[in-house]
């Protein structure tokens, strides 16, 4: 079937690109960008690339053979994905090699694509590549250098990797692997960099994803150059798509909710990150909030029998989709202490004085961040959520916490370099006698998520003189772009 190509997705010199203009005209808009100029000093270009282009791939089998991977078979389906199987990298690279040579008919059906190699996790003492700047503000990979996302007792495994992964991967795949039509896990932001090769990808807009659906919402199409069941997807043949040609050394930006298909047209590797930050954690709860209403309405029939039907749908939405409404909530309350400690320590070293115009990027960008959260935590209230015995969150018991420590070091080095500032001394423990007040630090529901960041700002207002003058530029926070997602519905993007 012939699809609809209506564009093609900007390229621009990412040197040329502040992280404010970024933000501004490809994050709060959610909008796909290659950048170009942001790999040169890579040693990933150099070790995993021939002179002539090509994968390095002896490099691969003398360095890493041993490490353990998942590998695609790009000629089997398995149910919404290709098939996965573990192998080495020596095994992957000498069937590689082997398939190189073998040119019999039907090789497609052979052809292995190893996805999701947790490289960061497996070798930190190897410095692959820098992550660049625009693509820093990266909340999950710092939370997951730190914390551990799923802890539910019945499920945790010290090696699971729900519990333990982060998300930077590297992908290597020969001509002619792909990967099927998809928006990417959480719904989160993704940067893929090409280290050598070629890819072609195809992108939907989140306003025209429900076309490749079917009439229930339930399926997806799989491959968009296979013959697509108008009877099954009526709204197929009216997508209207982008494709992007991504060659050796560019990146590619792909924003939230984009469903997209990816072909490498000559032997690739890449080296890709999801994350998610204030500017799309909208979508990553949207997500989270569909999941659970279709988790719950598979199992509504066992309602009336089951002990726990509450707590059994939150494992099954931590099993599909990667952590429950509470693992959510301790990630969002934790960073939310982790943001106003930067607030304070920030405010605490300049010159605090109204017009607030005169605020530093980073003083705005960390009140945005916290406006972003508490507008998460208002509607997780309103959809009733986190109403059954999830515990206490304790925020008062992370001030010396070395996890907790090390985020704040993490985030607060993140900003420092986005903004280009010099870097900041920074005090938990002052941060705590400021906030130390009844049990505001014990959070079991979002409306005390929300109290505590309230109650935060307007104490560190009152410690500058200031009384609320931060909390009215939290509520004037406002979102200024709207996204459709999925098949409908709006996301705040700020």
């Amino acid at each position: 079937m012939d699809i609809k190509i209506g564009g093609s997705i900007q390229k621009i010199n990412g040197k040329e690109l502040s992280y404010r203009d970024f933000a501004e005209r490809y994050l709060a808009k959610n909008e796909p960008v290659v950048l170009t100029g942001l790999m040169d000093d890579w040693q990933a270009c150099k070790d995993w690339v021939t002179h002539d282009g090509k994968p390095n791939l002896r490099f691969f089998s003398t360095h890493f053979a041993k490490s353990k991977v998942e590998v695609a078979e790009c000629g089997t389906r398995e149910l919404t994905d290709q098939k996965r199987v573990e192998m080495s990298v020596s095994e992957f690279v000498d069937h590689w090699l082997e398939d190189s040579m073998d040119n019999h008919v039907g090789k497609e059906k052979s052809l292995l694509y190893l996805k999701d190699w947790h490289f960061v996790k497996e070798y930190p003492e190897y410095v692959a590549y820098t992550t660049p700047l625009v693509f820093s503000d990266d909340w999950l990979n710092l939370y997951l250098d730190n914390y551990r996302m799923h802890k539910d007792p019945d499920t945790y495994q010290e090696n699971n990797e729900i519990c333990c992964s982060d998300y930077r991967f590297v992908y290597m795949g020969a001509k002619g692997s792909w990967t099927p039509l998809h928006a990417d896990v959480f719904r989160s932001y993704s940067w893929s960099a090409n280290v050598c090769g070629r890819k072609k990808w195809l992108f939907l807009p989140p306003s025209q994803c429900h076309l490749v659906f079917d009439r229930n919402m339930r399926s997806c199409v799989y491959n968009i150059f296979e013959d697509v069941s108008e009877t099954k997807f009526p709204g197929f043949d009216k997508a209207i798509w982008l494709e992007c040609t991504q060659e050796e050394n560019e990146m590619i930006f792909v924003p939230s909710g984009w469903y997209h298909q990816v072909h490498n047209l000559e032997d690739t590797i890449s080296i890709n990150h999801n994350w998610f930050n204030a500017y799309n954690l909208s979508w990553v709860w949207d997500l989270l909030l569909k999941d659970y209403k279709e988790a719950r309405d598979y199992i509504e029939d066992i309602k009336d029998i089951c002990d726990d039907f509450e707590n059994l749908c939150q494992r099954n939405l931590a099993a599909n989709t990667g952590m429950d409404f509470y693992d959510f909530f301790i990630f969002i309350s934790r960073f939310s202490l982790a943001i106003v400690v930067q607030l304070y320590s920030l405010l605490i070293n300049t010159n605090f004085e109204s017009p607030i115009q005169s605020w530093s990027p980073t003083a705005w960008h960390l009140v945005f961040n916290l406006a972003s959260i508490r507008r998460i935590a208002l509607n997780m209230k309103s959809e009733g959520c986190l109403t059954g015995n999830y515990g206490i969150l304790d925020l008062s018991e992370s001030w010396d916490n070395p996890q907790f420590l090390k985020l704040c070091a993490d985030l607060g080095r993140t900003y420092t370099m986005i903004h280009d500032q010099e870097s900041r001394r920074f005090s938990v423990k002052e941060v705590f006698m400021v906030l130390l007040e009844e049990n505001i630090l014990r959070i079991c529901a979002p409306e005390d998520l929300v109290k505590f960041i309230d109650f935060s700002v307007v104490k560190i207002s009152a410690s500058f003189g200031k009384e609320n003058i931060l909390l009215s530029v939290l509520d004037d926070t406002q979102p200024h772009v709207n996204c459709e997602c999925e098949a409908k519905g709006d996301h705040a993007l700020y």
